[in-house]
């Protein structure tokens, strides 16, 4: 008999098989992405050590102040990704393994990765 499965369930299932691939190091930290209906949040973590080298999300007072201009939470997405970039930079961050959460590399993902991309982020 099936089991009728919540999207939020597919997508846990789906974060833990991509975890099995996907792990930060010192030199290479894992970018994790957690996306919420009308927010998006970023954290650049070592594994090895457990600590949260660099984080942000939409909610920052100084990523809404950047997003006066951008309409869609897509936009706002690829501005929380350059702010990212900016904060990795200065932690001295400029390869990492990216860690989609699970969710399908399309929208929101996807223009956060671009934005980290055009920030100055490898990978």
């Amino acid at each position: 008999m099936a089991r009728w499965k919540t999207k939020e369930e597919s997508r846990e299932r789906r974060h833990l098989r991509l975890r099995k691939r996907v792990a930060g190091s010192a030199e290479r930290p894992r970018l994790a992405v957690r996306r919420s209906l009308s927010q998006i949040y970023a954290q650049i973590v070592d594994d090895t050590t457990g600590h949260t080298l660099a984080a942000v999300s939409s909610l920052a007072k100084d990523v809404q102040a950047r997003c006066g201009e951008a309409k869609t939470k897509t936009d706002k997405s690829r501005v929380v990704g350059r702010v990212l970039a900016e904060r990795a930079k200065s932690a001295g961050i400029t390869r990492v393994a990216f860690d989609r959460g699970g969710y399908i590399y399309h929208g929101r993902i996807k223009a956060l990765a671009d934005g980290a991309r055009e920030g100055g982020l490898d990978f």
